[in-house]
């Protein structure tokens, strides 16, 4: 499972014009999908994204997570991060997750962001979507559950 994660001021996801999820100050999470995911994988991502500390504390270091925040994650579904372009110039997504998979993980990442207590808004699974976001330092990490990065 990966992710691209935005410590943001506010975001928000259109699809077909109509602003289906938006927050305010906390994490724009792009979220992939692998083909070999499976439970320790979601536990991980889960457990990375609620306590990632990447909010700075009242000494300006980053110190604080979303959850210390009382911040919101706006979590998007993305394959394309697992589009591989090591040979030639068009990306290969062989080793995302079929979608039907993938939305089931996905389903539990944000079921399981929740049981935290955190305010979670998604897009459209497999949708065309347009995100609009403040980045907020700009501060953007990448997670992988392999930790191949």
């Amino acid at each position: 499972m990966r992710s691209v994660v935005q410590r943001v001021k506010r975001a928000s996801v259109k699809v077909q014009g109509e602003t289906v999820g938006r927050i305010s100050a906390g994490l724009l999470v792009f979220l992939g999908v692998g083909q070999k995911d499976g439970d320790p994988d979601l536990t991980w991502m889960i457990d990375k994204l609620s306590g990632l500390r990447i909010f700075e504390d009242s000494a300006g270091k980053m110190n604080r997570s979303v959850l210390d925040l009382g911040g919101e994650i706006l979590l998007v579904s993305q394959f394309t991060l697992y589009g591989d372009c090591r040979s030639g110039k068009r990306p290969s997504f062989t080793t995302a997750a079929p979608p039907e998979r993938a939305k089931v993980l996905f389903e539990q990442v944000e079921e399981g962001l929740r049981s935290r207590g955190l305010n979670v808004a998604t897009g459209v699974f497999q949708a065309e979507m347009e995100v609009e976001l403040v980045n907020d330092g700009p501060v953007t990490i990448l997670l992988d559950s392999e930790k191949t990065f």
